[in-house]
Formats: structure tokens, sequence, C-alpha cells
């Protein structure tokens, strides 16, 4: 029994390990494809997710405590990058609609902030990938 669980942990670790992969690849795709490297807070989630792609693809392989660390903190960098470009998306798209539609205000402006040229939960996707990349090591822990 000790060895089918075994099996299904190492399963389940590769999945998890290439779904980081795929996510993080169509994440770095985007945003390249959007531009979104033209100033250093733009640079910010592209560094973050090439960091937890290039980690998570080595545990796919190897174990290394230090690193593990390093992939820990580059999980907690990502998520709190995913915070604030949410918080800076929906900055944006405020500005925006207040300077277009200055007597909006309450509900109304917060759909139009929500639903604004940035999308203002595109970034959730970085907190995601986190959260996904924390139950990568709690498997990848269970082995040991």
């Amino acid at each position: 029994m000790q060895e089918k669980f075994n099996l299904s942990l190492h399963n389940a670790r590769a999945v998890i390990g290439f779904a980081i992969a795929f996510m993080a690849i169509g994440l770095l795709l985007e945003l390249y494809l959007l531009d979104h490297y033209e100033g250093l807070f733009q640079l910010i989630p592209l560094i973050c997710v090439s960091l937890n792609l290039l980690l998570a693809v080595y545990f796919l392989f190897r174990y290394n405590t230090l690193l593990m660390k390093v992939f820990k903190v580059s999980l907690v960098l990502n998520a709190l990058s995913g915070f604030y470009g949410i918080f800076l998306h929906l900055k944006a798209n405020y500005e925006f609609e207040k300077e277009i539609s200055p007597g909006l205000d309450g509900m109304d402006l917060f759909m139009e902030m929500a639903s604004g040229a940035l999308p203002s939960l595109a970034p959730g996707s970085l907190i995601l990938l986190s959260l996904i990349g924390y139950s990568y090591i709690l498997l990848i822990k269970q082995k040991r």
C-alpha cells in the first residue's frame, strides 16, 4: 500500500510541476505579447514568473534544500507582485474613468474600474501560480 501511495505522490508531483511550467510559460508569453516590459514595475512579474519556472523545472529532477528556500521566497514575491498588480491596474483604471467621466461614483465607478482598459484581475494569475507552487512544495516534502 505504501508503494502505491508513493507512486501516486510522484505522479501528482510531476503533474503539478508540469502545470506550473505550462502556466508560467503562458504567463510569460502573454506578458511579452502585451509589451509588459516597458517600465521597471512591468518587469517585476516577468522576473518573478521566470524564477518560479526555472525552480519548478529544477525540482522535477532534483531536490536542493537551499533552492527550495529560494523557491518559497520567490513564490511569496510572486504572490505579492500579483496583489500589487491588481492594485496598480485598478488605480490606473480609476484614474482613467475619473478623467473621462468625472461625475461617475459609487458602484458605477467600481464596475467601470473593474472592467476598464487594464484587466484588473489578470495579476491574480500570479497569486494562483504561487498557490499551485506551494502545493508543489508540500508534495515534494511529502516524499521526504
